[in-house]
């Protein structure tokens, strides 16, 4: 294997010379390489006018990612040509929009013209902008009998109801003088929309119900009582179609609830129809209110399926406790203690009962997991990861566990944990749909420093833990679309104004990379928002995702709140999960810590229980 190592790199370099006969040589001594396939996939791609070896490597490596990626460039090698006829024989459809244009232009050029226009009038009527691809397909449209004035609207009037306002201007400029005056009149609401105040404006009722409900429904953005006011005085004299109707009613029933507005609730139980989204929030505005006898009925209201989710078994407990049935929320209490979820977990503390994890390791044969690694997908991993090339090990990662049975992707769980490859091992078995091998799921990584801030901070290390894990999945050299980097994802700017206050030093970008600072940085900052939450760890770790000023708008205003319920109807659905997450995870490291010996005898003694943590949220 390492002379064909040496001579893959050396025919990888000779690419870059254009030495055709020394690499055709070289590569055909390379023919039971596991990195072979990759290898005249770089070759072709730089020689796509060579069809039938194209056509060769389709068929002998089909089952490789690289056959796909080859396809793709030479497709476009196809039509760059004019070569329509090969085109349309070996386009198939696969989500990608370049392509899928450049199809419809080639039925355009083999006289389907007609289809093809077709085709063209269903991209335009939405109102996205269209890759380049698509220019001279569209072009075509325009100077077809199918391009009409109707069809130009339809395009404008999404662009703008999407807020893509850059597209519509473009598409304004193919509308008539006659019409333009009424474009101007849609984008002046869209940039005023307290212009909707005027009821002059909406005389020509049928003409104009549309723009009345979206521009309802863009005021509601920025004055939710004027939008509501607005839409319950006209709803009745403006014909508007009833889904249209329907999405603005969902619209401002969900402003309310997010608001935590008292008429949140009885405004989305008169919505005419729901989805799930409305549903559990008709829960949580019910909890807003505190009204047991409507988070009864909105419980009820969810779907069979819906009601089996642990969040809304307890909620429904809880609201058979307080109106008085004991026994049914005790049956209920028992049976939801026994799941190792957040919900769970309270319910075990209501019952004085221990928590539940349920730990199962993944069973497998050894010798099924070799001849995993023995496949040609997992032998192509490996030698990327031999030679450092480790985005691209990860890419034919997925690449292969996509094609595998679910038994299968538990056995590659298993290798990447022996990899440790901790993020990959997590994440695969997540899409093994197992969730009970905790020791995979819940790696103990990094616990010298974990362990060394935890008591410089006077932090419970599971709670790190915890954290860590919810933030990267214990990649230390995870990075978040906004920035935030390593193991506790802090961004750049926030680690900077913690390095000044904790020792004056200068902090670089990179070095938050390291583990041992970012766990450092990140322990400190979690302190320093307890500190500033008066301790309260659901506050503190909410504040680590949405910010502690977002957390300090989510404070009731007059008098102490149930967390649990603050939990539950934060506003932001990311900050929910995530705080619903950590708190599961810190738990479950507890579990794991105490089971394998590592916490000292204070704090083994020093259990992480729900219903102290979940103490009432107060105004600060």
């Amino acid at each position: 294997m390492a002379g064909q190592r040496q001579r893959f790199l050396r025919a990888e370099k000779i690419l870059t010379q254009a030495d055709k006969t020394e690499f055709l040589a070289l590569s055909q001594t390379l023919l039971d390489y596991p990195l072979y396939p990759y290898l005249q996939f770089q070759w072709l791609k730089n020689n796509l006018q060579l069809s039938d070896q194209v056509l060769v490597f389709l068929s002998q490596f089909q089952d490789t990612r690289y056959a796909k990626l080859l396809k793709s460039k030479w497709l476009v090698y196809l039509a760059e040509q004019g070569r329509w006829l090969e085109f349309i024989r070996y386009y198939e459809a696969d989500g990608t929009q370049d392509l899928e244009c450049q199809y419809y232009w080639a039925q355009y050029q083999t006289a389907q013209q007609a289809q093809a226009l077709q085709a063209a009038e269903r991209l335009w009527s939405t109102g996205d902008d269209l890759p380049n691809a698509c220019d001279s397909l569209l072009h075509a449209l325009s100077q077809s009998r199918y391009f009409t004035q109707t069809l130009v609207w339809q395009r404008f009037e999404q662009a703008v109801k999407k807020n893509n306002l850059s597209l519509a201007q473009s598409v304004y400029r193919l509308i008539t003088p006659e019409g333009q005056a009424k474009a101007d009149f849609w984008l002046h609401v869209r940039h005023q929309p307290l212009w909707v105040q005027n009821q002059e404006l909406w005389q020509e009722k049928n003409e104009s119900a549309r723009l009345f409900t979206y521009a309802v429904g863009w005021l509601a953005e920025s004055n939710l009582n004027l939008a509501i006011s607005l839409w319950d005085e006209q709803k009745q004299e403006l014909w508007v179609d009833p889904n249209t109707a329907q999405e603005l009613e969902k619209k401002l029933a969900l402003a309310l609830a997010v608001k935590r507005d008292s008429r949140a609730y009885l405004r989305l139980s008169q919505l005419t129809s729901s989805d799930k989204q409305e549903r559990e929030w008709r829960v949580r505005a019910a909890l807003l209110e505190q009204n047991w006898s409507h988070v009864n009925d909105a419980v009820k209201g969810l779907t069979v399926e819906e009601q089996q989710e642990p969040a809304w078994q307890y909620w429904l407990a809880r609201s058979l406790a307080a109106m008085g049935r004991f026994s049914d929320a005790q049956a209920i209490y028992l049976k939801l203690a026994m799941d190792r979820s957040l919900y769970g977990f309270m319910a075990a503390d209501i019952l004085n009962q221990p928590y539940q994890l349920a730990d199962k390791p993944v069973p497998f044969d050894p010798l099924e997991l070799q001849a995993l690694t023995e496949t040609p997908d997992f032998k192509a991993i490996m030698e990327f990861n031999v030679l450092n090339r480790v985005a691209e090990a990860h890419r034919q990662w997925w690449y292969a566990i996509g094609k595998l049975p679910k038994p299968q992707i538990r056995l590659a769980a298993k290798l990447a944990e022996q990899w440790q490859w901790e993020q990959i091992a997590i994440i695969t078995l997540v899409k093994s749909d197992y969730w009970d091998d905790l020791s995979l799921r819940f790696p103990v990584h990094h616990w010298p420093e974990v362990m060394a801030n935890a008591e410089r901070q006077q932090l419970d290390p599971a709670v790190i833990l915890g954290l860590i894990r919810q933030e990267s999945l214990f990649d230390p050299a995870a990075k978040s679309a906004v920035g935030a980097r390593g193991l506790m994802q802090l961004m750049p700017a926030t680690a900077r104004q913690l390095a000044r206050e904790m020792s004056g030093a200068a902090l670089s970008d990179a070095s938050l990379f390291q583990s041992a600072i970012n766990i450092r940085y990140g322990s400190y900052y979690l302190k320093k928002l307890l500190n500033r939450f008066h301790g309260h760890l659901a506050l503190a770790i909410a504040a680590y995702n949405a910010g502690p000023h977002r957390v300090q708008q989510w404070l009731p205003m007059a008098q102490a709140f149930p967390a649990d319920i603050w939990i539950e109807t934060m506003p932001y659905k990311e900050t929910r999960k995530y705080v619903i997450a950590v708190f599961t995870y810190a738990i479950i490291y507890k579990q794991l810590l105490q089971s394998k010996g590592l916490l000292s005898a204070n704090l083994q003694a020093s259990p992480l229980k729900l219903n102290k943590l979940l103490s009432d949220v107060s105004p600060l």
